[in-house]
């Protein structure tokens, strides 16, 4: 709201300095100094109303080190992270950019998922929750709008090529004329397309349209039958992951800060016509402004883990955990990098097939043996860990190095092919 009003300041009314507001740098700074203080500032009010409220933490008996500690801890803390995202993302973004427009709807609809589920289980005594299958159609539907936009919508384009030609403008800079837009010197011809990035190859953009090849001329037109099914996949596989690496205090909120930081330099150079023509990788219009959005993401999580690091004065809940895996899978399809979420996102993932592995092994064993073996002396994989001894904080901090290299490694991936 207040790029607007900033904006008519510098255009209309020509008052001075007002012209830095249409800096994305600016205004993405403004965003994370404006996050961290309501996360920290207000998250304290937020825990008293949750403790009052007497919103806590039910913990199961796990046989873990200082769980019996954590019961009536207040939950539904993700909250805190929500709002610290939104209000400077409504103050300092272009609302009316479809990207922006894109992230708040999935914070919202994954917030209400998780809210519904942290409800279910506080004020209706069930452990279990919001029902598996609800939540599966929850990630489904949010899928399915998510894919549809970035299929149909037509501010969603690419330029799929990265060799950029220097031209004469014909036209002042900026400007978009059939499909073509110029900046500078350089002119980039953007199209719809459902073109992605394969991680460490020097040819590395895939288009998933090419799976349809075989149906013959104007196969492209279908190819909404493969893209849509792969977002609704990652949106449903992420946000679980998210939600299963949520076990002890400050995991999930610190590894997820790590990678979404690292999606915010994707996202910038893929939406500045300058450094993805120096990079060599996919420029999309528009893009650049999610670094809004990120920017506030990250100060809400860093400003979460506050209160978060052990020992906790709050939980995420699911209201956090399943809101933080959605934004997270969907920045990486908008900035069309979600090749690269097994390397990014590599502790949701070991999470997450620590848990399929232990089930399967399990299940497995006891047909062929009578009786059950596991893998991990406890899934997922962090509760492995606590059970031979390793203090949570130890934990938590070696997963943060992990996830610190996996999100370099990740930005390494721009030249390394």
């Amino acid at each position: 709201m207040l790029y607007y009003f900033f904006d008519y300041l510098d255009k209309v009314l020509d008052v001075p300095g007002t012209g830095v507001f249409r800096y994305i740098t600016f205004r993405s700074g403004l965003a994370i100094i404006l996050s961290l203080l309501i996360s920290t500032i207000f998250g304290k009010t937020i825990i008293n109303y949750l403790r009052k409220q007497q919103i806590g933490e039910t913990v199961r008996e796990l046989g873990l080190q200082g769980q019996n500690e954590k019961a009536g801890t207040p939950t539904m803390g993700g909250i805190i992270i929500i709002l610290a995202t939104l209000v400077p993302v409504l103050l300092f973004a272009k609302i009316d950019n479809i990207y922006i427009l894109l992230m708040i709807v999935t914070t919202v609809w994954m917030g209400i998922i998780g809210f519904l589920d942290d409800y279910i289980k506080v004020f209706k005594h069930d452990k279990e929750g919001l029902k598996g299958r609800f939540k599966v159609i929850g990630q489904i539907g949010l899928g399915l709008i998510v894919g549809t936009i970035l299929y149909f919508h037509p501010s969603i384009t690419v330029s799929k090529d990265t060799a950029k030609t220097k031209v004469e403008l014909a036209q002042a800079s900026n400007s978009v004329v059939n499909d073509v837009t110029t900046s500078g010197t350089i002119k980039v011809v953007t199209e719809k397309s459902t073109a992605t990035t394969i991680p460490f190859f020097k040819n590395n953009e895939f288009d998933y349209a090419s799976l349809l090849s075989w149906m013959g001329e104007g196969y492209e037109s279908y190819a909404w039958l493969i893209f849509i099914p792969v977002v609704i996949f990652i949106i449903t596989a992420v946000s679980n992951g998210a939600n299963l690496t949520d076990g002890i205090d400050g995991l999930a909120a610190g590894t997820s800060a790590i990678s979404v930081l690292a999606l915010g330099i994707f996202a910038f150079v893929s939406g500045n016509i300058i450094f993805s023509n120096y990079l060599n990788i996919m420029y999309i219009p528009n893009i650049g402004e999610l670094s809004i959005f990120i920017s506030a993401f990250v100060g809400a999580l860093v400003g979460f883990l506050w209160y978060n690091t052990y020992p906790a004065q709050v939980f995420m809940g699911d209201t956090g955990s399943l809101t933080i895996g959605g934004i997270i899978a969907v920045l990486a399809i908008a900035v069309r990098k979600e090749l690269l979420i097994p390397v990014l996102c590599g502790i949701f993932l070991v999470e997450n097939l620590s848990v399929v592995l232990q089930v399967s092994y399990f299940k497995y064993t006891k047909k062929k043996y009578g009786e059950g073996r596991r893998i991990f002396l406890m899934s997922p994989l962090h509760h492995h860990y606590q059970k031979k001894g390793l203090h949570e904080s130890k934990i938590v901090t070696r997963f943060w190095i992990v996830a610190i290299f996996l999100a370099i490694f990740s930005l390494v991936s721009l030249k390394l092919r």
